[in-house]
């Protein structure tokens, strides 16, 4: 699937639809994929080696998003189960799960040049003219 004009030459769109099985959450990869892939190649910084990179990048931001609603809906502590007198409330493994995630999203963010602090860290590969040198016009006459 080549959603963006030109890019799919470089970086192919995974198929999203054999990842996650939630319409909504195709379409939002759908559209991060679209989003990040546009800031890259604007910048000139999108290659096939990313391809994957961007993919987690992707993966992560599902992930925390749908980490997000269990914890913005059942809260950061779990409560203890009733009936149980040893049982005791715990952080949400929902939480942890949130926190991995975003960490993973901004490692990934960094490593791209997205993030904001990282951007002029991060530059195009210039390719550098060669210089002229006697021994090539050497090699090119003696062989011609």
């Amino acid at each position: 699937m080549d959603v963006i004009e030109g890019t799919g030459s470089l970086v192919v769109e995974p198929d999203w639809t054999s990842l996650f099985n939630d319409d909504l959450e195709i379409a939002a990869a759908r559209e991060h994929w679209r989003i990040v892939t546009t800031e890259l190649k604007d910048r000139q910084l999108l290659a096939a080696a990313n391809g994957h990179s961007i993919q987690r990048l992707v993966c992560a931001y599902l992930m925390f998003d749908r980490m997000y609603r269990e914890v913005a809906e059942h809260g950061v502590v779990s409560k203890p189960r009733r009936g149980n007198s040893k049982s005791i409330a715990r952080v949400s493994p929902y939480f942890t799960a949130m926190r991995e995630a975003g960490s993973d999203a901004s490692v990934l963010e960094q490593e791209l040049g997205i993030s904001p602090r990282r951007r002029g860290s991060v530059a195009k590969a210039e390719r550098k003219q060669r210089t002229q040198r006697a021994s090539d016009a050497y090699f090119g006459t003696a062989s011609g």
